[in-house]
């Protein structure tokens, strides 16, 4: 029997330039979902990060208070505006390159699957905008239509990745030794590991020395690492302190990008 081969993409800086929560963000901060106040609380932490790295309480208390800002929202009035932002924001902001490889797949027959600490309600348009399978993404846990406030799974950062990947490949069968994966950060190193063939897009320095030293394929489109630049500093892809795009957390995205 012929073996059932997927692809997985991480979305930020490998399928997309950026920060693709943060775009969401500045849309739900026009709409006054949050204020001055969230945005301070997320450039204290990116100071904090910044300083002293990542830490476990500070990821959890960042995630915290971006769930409290869309708690009791809309779950529909998120999608409408994730559709608008996709739409207006980020297709422009596709890597082409990345892109190609993925319509290659498709192809090829394989199902293609995003997986990102991106919001569900955005990272499912975009999979579908881009003809993907679908998208594995942080959720948040909703109720009757609305927003608890809480996640409804673990948040889809670093190992987690791997343990969505290998539990979608165990329900779909998936010979994850014959698929791939494709991600630009030393935080996609667990997704990489989960299949036979790794490949690094466009990778910050420490993803590539991890590649070079594990013979994993590299493959560099210049445009794919344009970076955001905000009013208080560089942006920085920061699916490790916070992969929702609800506010403050979206915020933070753009503010540290752990490189």
């Amino acid at each position: 029997m012929t073996s059932k081969v997927a692809a997985f993409f991480d979305v930020d800086n490998t399928l997309i330039r950026g920060a693709s929560a943060y775009q969401l963000a500045r849309e739900l901060y026009r709409r006054e979902f949050f204020g001055v106040r969230d945005i301070a609380f997320a450039a204290w932490h990116a100071g904090l990060y910044t300083l002293f790295g990542e830490s476990l309480p500070r990821v959890a208390a960042v995630r915290r208070r971006a769930l409290d800002v869309i708690a009791g929202h809309d779950v529909a009035e998120l999608v409408s505006i994730g559709e608008e932002v996709y739409a207006r924001v980020l297709a422009p902001r596709v890597v082409m390159g990345t892109k190609t490889i993925l319509d290659e797949h498709i192809e090829d027959g394989h199902d293609v699957w995003l997986v990102t600490a991106t919001p569900a309600e955005l990272a499912n348009h975009i999979a579908s905008r881009l003809g993907a399978t679908g998208a594995l993404a942080s959720q948040a846990e909703h109720l009757h239509g609305h927003y608890t406030g809480r996640m409804s799974a673990p948040f889809l950062h670093g190992k987690e990745k791997y343990n969505a990947v290998t539990a979608l490949a165990a329900e779909r069968g998936y010979d994850l030794e014959a698929s791939y994966a494709y991600g630009d950060s030393l935080n996609d190193v667990p997704l990489l590991q989960a299949v036979g063939n790794p490949v690094a897009v466009s990778p910050e320095p420490r993803l590539r020395r991890y590649a070079r030293q594990h013979g994993w394929q590299i493959i560099t489109f210049p445009s794919s690492r344009r970076r955001l630049m905000t009013g208080i500093g560089r942006g920085v892809k920061s699916a490790s302190l916070a992969g929702a795009v609800w506010a403050a957390a979206a915020v933070v995205r753009s503010l540290t990008r752990d490189r």
